[in-house]
This record gives structure tokens, sequence and C-alpha cells, in this order.
């Protein structure tokens, strides 16, 4: 079923009360057919995918070569079963990932109430939309929680079944409309208020990660990331993102494919082969986890060639 962006409100009647159902996905994809199929096929192995409805925003393209591969991806969107219901919106024109993810989550928040959100560069786990929807649920009236997250990075060092940090990541996630209205898109608004509340260091990681100029080059336009603003806006309101101690995604998107062509095994995990169990957690940062972290980006950034460093400080903030 193909649908303008504008036609997805309709296409769904809003759950009553919502909470006892499975929260939607929201696939975002673009030019790479093998990527999306690969990560399409990792929900599928998922138990409650046959329970979950599935949105696939496929973006239009940005020039006459493009075409083809736009079209294959769309073309593969259309033939998915395995889902409760599988709805394809095609754009006409080329938002751009910052803009169809905003948009899009946009959307399917205000129809839902929630939402999972997966790009086309994601593996998962068979247990990944397990967590989300039992965490989705378990949190869903903390205000102190304002996302789930299913990427945890190589920190080789054991960590609790789920804890909290602050702020929100963007490799498998999912959250609220209550949370995801507090989205501010103005990253000089953002950056103004880290500034005033002397609050850069913390953001940075104690200076492990450049995330505020990250922020500022988004203001500047060297890049166009809707996740460090949304990273951003939790972190001011002091929401946290659940995690778990194993990682339940795999970015397989760094391979030299994609907008920014970067090789790298800096993100490289295993994926969890068992159920995170899901249980009720103090809402307060994990210092352990904070200090995992922190020092995982100072390894990775000694250890990174500089070439390599530098395209993924442009795409991930590293």
């Amino acid at each position: 079923m193909a649908v303008s962006a504008g036609e997805l409100a309709e296409s769904h009647e809003s759950p009553p009360g919502g909470s006892s159902r499975n929260a939607p996905i929201a696939l975002f994809a673009y030019n790479r057919p093998q990527h999306t199929q690969q990560t399409v096929q990792a929900l599928q192995l998922n138990e409650l995918a046959r329970e979950t409805e599935l949105f696939v925003f496929c973006d239009g393209p940005r020039t006459a070569a493009e075409s083809a591969a736009v079209q294959q991806v769309r073309d593969y969107a259309h033939a998915v079963t395995g889902f409760k219901s599988t709805v394809v919106i095609e754009r006409e024109l080329n938002f751009g990932l910052a803009e169809s993810v905003i948009s899009g989550v946009t959307t399917v928040c205000g129809d839902y109430g929630r939402v999972i959100v997966v790009e086309d560069d994601l593996q998962t786990s068979p247990y990944f939309l397990q967590y989300m929807n039992a965490a989705l649920r378990m949190y869903e009236d903390d205000p102190a929680v304002g996302s789930i997250h299913g990427y945890w990075y190589p920190v080789h060092r054991p960590l609790q079944e789920t804890f909290f940090l602050r702020g929100a990541s963007c490799w498998g996630w999912a959250t609220w409309s209550r949370a995801w209205r507090l989205f501010e898109r103005d990253g000089r608004k953002l950056l103004a208020e880290l500034q005033r509340r002397n609050l850069t260091r913390r953001f940075d990681l104690e200076g492990a990660i450049p995330y505020t100029q990250m922020l500022k080059d988004q203001i500047f336009g060297r890049n166009n990331s809707w996740a460090i603003r949304w990273h951003a806006t939790m972190f001011l309101a002091d929401c946290l993102q659940l995690s778990p101690g194993t990682s339940l995604v795999r970015n397989i998107g760094f391979d030299g494919s994609g907008t920014h062509r970067v090789q790298s095994d800096a993100y490289a995990v295993e994926l969890g082969t068992r159920p995170i169990q899901v249980s009720r957690i103090a809402p307060q940062e994990s210092a352990e986890a904070r200090a995992a972290l922190i020092q995982y980006y100072r390894n990775t950034r000694r250890s990174l060639p500089v070439r390599v460093l530098n395209h993924l400080r442009r795409v991930v903030g590293i």
C-alpha cells in the first residue's frame, strides 16, 4: 500500500487507550535495497512481528542517478509480509534523513501515542520488539523516562540488565508522544540553553565526545542531524533513556555504503541471544554505564585513523 505523508493519518484509526497493543514500527529507508532487506528480515524474526504494524517511509531521490536504487527499495517494501500490516509511504521529493525521521515520527506518534524507530542500516535481535514493547509499557507514565534504546556499545564491561543514561540515542529506539512533543528543532535554542546552564562539559561526556560541536555543526549547516537535537532536547529536559546491558541492535551501515561512505568497525557488536528482562528500576542515570561510555569513546578516538575519525565525527559526533 503506497500513501502520501498526508494520507498516513487517515489510513488507520487511532487505537483506543493504546498501551495494550504493540507499538508500531517506523522504518526509514532510502536507496540501499540490500541493507533494507537485512533490516526487515531481522525484524521478521521477532516473535511479535506478526502482531506489529510496520510503516516504511521511503525518501525520494536526490538525483536521477539514484532513482533506480530508490525504486528497488520501494518495490521491496511493497512486497514485505510477516507483520500485522505494512504501509509504505513514498516521498515524492527528497526530504533528507533528518526531515524524514522528524515528520514520520511526529505522524506515527500523533496517531498511536508511541513508536519504535528503525533505520535501514540496523539489524535487530529476535528479542528486540519484545524488549521495546515491555519497556514502553513499563515506563509509559513515568515523565523521567523519555525513550527506550536497543543499541549498546562494545564497552567490554558487564553492566546491569537495563540501566538509564541522560539524553537520547538513535540506533533502534522508541518513545511516546508525551516525550516527542518536547522535540526542539532549533539547534540555536538548544545550544544557548546548554551554555546558559553550563552543561556543555557534561553534555560532551566530560570531553570524551564533542556533542556540543556536533550541535554547532548542525546549526551552521555542516551536518543535518536530527539525532543531536533529539539528544540535546532530552538532555536539557533531564529525561532518561533506558538501555540494555547487551545490545539488541547492530549497525550494518558502516560498510562504505550510505551518504557518508564510512567504513569502520568501531561500533561493531554481537547481538543479544536471549530476552532482556525488563523490570522497574530507579529513574536515575547509571554512573557505571556513563563511566563505561566515556572510556569507550576515549579509547575509540585514540585508535581510529584520522580520516575515519573525521567522517564519524560528522556522522555521529565521535
